[in-house]
């Protein structure tokens, strides 16, 4: 898809999505966002993706004094999807698109809800308050990756090795479940909290991709702008 210019002169990105559940998805959102009813806005649901990823950062932090909260997460994910995924998908449907708004806001509310929601798990008890930040750190580094390409390369990241945010969640909303039944793991003989070795892998997951894709970029970037 090539960018596309607003009267202002501004170029929306391409988007790369090639998640595994990538085209299922595209399918459901345009079918939800074709019902909508007209009251609903793309602003709306952005609010609701940000709202729920603070109250699932406040359901992890209970989870502490009452482990069924860790229950409570699951639909509170399923909604952030809801609002993050649909309120682009619904400006496009009804061809009421912000690009630099929208881009802005909806990325700069991940970024801090995001930071709520490990806050949240870091003061749970269930995941270690190192393993949390590093993972966070991975994760913002990776995003100021993500949208310098989109500006300096036009093409908008949504996924890497066939994950993308949705799978992200749904694996979330899986260890959940495992978490609630048996919080630990056992690794050579020691008991091992179960977020702890889920986060740190998808840490190191988070920085592997991130080296590659800087590597990436500033080789296709130096050679588009090569000095004489």
């Amino acid at each position: 898809m090539m960018p596309t210019t607003t009267t202002t002169g501004f170029k929306t990105a391409a988007r790369a999505h090639t998640s595994l559940l990538a085209a299922a998805e595209k399918r459901t959102l345009l079918w939800i966002a074709t019902r909508l009813p007209d009251g609903v806005n793309s602003d709306h649901l952005t609010g609701l993706g940000f709202v729920s990823l603070i109250l699932a950062g406040a359901s992890y932090w209970y989870a502490r004094y009452n482990s069924w909260a860790l229950l409570l997460v699951i639909p509170l994910l399923a909604l952030n999807w809801f609002g993050d995924s649909l309120d682009g998908t619904l400006a496009r449907v009804r061809n009421r698109q912000r690009p630099r708004y929208g881009f802005y806001v909806d990325h700069i509310l991940d970024a801090l809800g995001m930071s709520f929601l490990m806050a949240g798990l870091a003061l749970s008890g269930y995941l270690s308050p190192l393993v949390a930040c590093g993972f966070l750190i991975a994760y913002l580094l990776l995003s100021i990756e993500i949208y310098l390409a989109t500006y300096t390369i036009g093409t908008f990241h949504l996924s890497y090795w066939r994950f993308g945010p949705t799978e992200l969640r749904i694996l979330l909303s899986i260890g959940n479940l495992f978490v609630l039944w048996r919080p630990y793991a056992i690794i050579a003989g020691r008991d091992v909290l179960l977020f702890d070795v889920g986060f740190a892998v998808g840490a190191v997951a988070l920085a592997a991709i991130l080296a590659q894709a800087t590597v990436k970029h500033i080789v296709m970037l130096y050679r588009q702008e090569t000095l004489p």
